[in-house]
């Protein structure tokens, strides 16, 4: 949930930028890197649903100069031809032909919604994959459909283990999607580190310190105290230490491997770092109750937890997808704010790559 305003970048430096002149320019710099006009808007539309949703982490200033290397070098494929591998009648593992998954998992997350509208349950697997960006927007993918989605991915190998002394899991994110009536839907997107790679990105182009319990030194030993972002460092699973539960975020991390790397084909993210893999599931509510009546106590059940009282010093509480909801509807009136650097990096490089840029 987005609470930690360490990462917003200040009033005073901020650019804020339409959405729709940020997408559009983000589509023209795909293309330019030899996407499909509809894969490049997909990809586009991916960051800016993050930016949009306060998600910057996962927008278009933190990946962008990746996506520009790993398509212009051929590390990635920017014109993938994915193929079915294997399937059942409600599952499938899919090879991405080495695909951005920020264009290609539109189609993977579709499978599964199509599979789940036949079966009740879709299921998909993705192997030789790139990085796929927010994993809310392909779980919130199912919403449309009264459905509930699951999105998960392996990459970024970053994470030690608890009592570890080397990266031997991903940031692995997990997304889950629930639609409601009258409230925001809950849309929870969390990597299974103590807080997402990018945002160590973003607190050293701010200057901002690193909280206690996110990061270790290089021999592993958890860092507990707030700090600047060192040079050299260990990302700690969510929980921070053993005694504070890190033992649960590693756990998870490793799930989410099994689900996306070792299902897949693709194998353990230790072993294939570079290789990028997926899963993505849908239930179709109706197939297990009426979704007008899921509906309704979902707005019970995110209403009380609205409404819960909150504990001393505490304004409110949250449920996960609400901040972001409150975050869109802001943005959309006033624009994304950008810092001037990421404004200019777009400006420089769409110029360099002859691409248009209405930032």
């Amino acid at each position: 949930m987005a609470t930690d305003r360490r990462f917003d970048v200040p009033d005073s430096l901020a650019v804020r930028i339409p959405a729709d002149d940020m997408c559009a320019t983000a589509a023209a710099l795909f293309a330019s890197l030899d996407m499909s006009d509809e894969h490049a808007a997909r990809a586009a539309d991916v960051l800016v649903y993050a930016d949009l949703r306060g998600i910057d982490s996962h927008g278009v200033s933190n990946m962008f100069p990746f996506y520009v290397q790993w398509l212009s070098s051929g590390f990635l494929n920017p014109r993938p031809s994915p193929s079915v591998v294997r399937q059942a009648p409600a599952a499938v593992t899919i090879d991405d032909d080495r695909g951005l998954g920020l264009a290609t998992s539109h189609d993977a997350m579709a499978e599964a919604i199509s599979r789940a509208r036949q079966y009740g349950v879709g299921s998909v697997a993705v192997t030789n994959s790139g990085h796929f960006g927010a994993a809310a927007y392909w779980a919130g993918m199912a919403l449309d459909h009264d459905m509930i989605g699951l999105a998960v991915t392996v990459g970024g190998l970053q994470v030690a283990p608890t009592h570890g002394a080397r990266a031997m899991v991903g940031l692995n994110p997990i997304a889950v999607a629930a639609p409601a009536g009258k409230e925001a839907p809950f849309i929870f997107d969390a990597s299974m580190s103590s807080v997402a790679g990018n945002k160590i990105r973003i607190a050293r182009r701010l200057g901002a310190k690193v909280a206690p319990g996110w990061i270790a030194r290089p021999d592993g030993t958890p860092i507990m105290e707030e700090s600047e972002v060192p040079d050299d460092f260990l990302m700690l699973p969510l929980g921070g230490t053993r005694e504070i539960g890190s033992h649960k975020g590693y756990s998870l991390a490793v799930v989410v491997d099994i689900l996306s790397g070792v299902l897949s084909g693709t194998g353990p993210g230790f072993l294939h770092s570079r290789e990028v893999s997926h899963h993505f599931t849908a239930w179709r509510i109706d197939a297990f109750r009426d979704p007008d009546e899921f509906k309704a106590d979902m707005d019970v059940f995110l209403r009380g937890l609205r409404e819960c009282p909150p504990a001393p010093g505490a304004e409110r509480v949250l449920y996960a997808g609400l901040a972001e909801w409150e975050t869109l509807q802001d943005r959309k009136q006033r624009g994304i704010p950008y810092h001037p650097d990421v404004v200019e990096w777009f400006r420089r490089t769409c110029a360099e790559r002859g691409a248009a840029c209405l930032v």
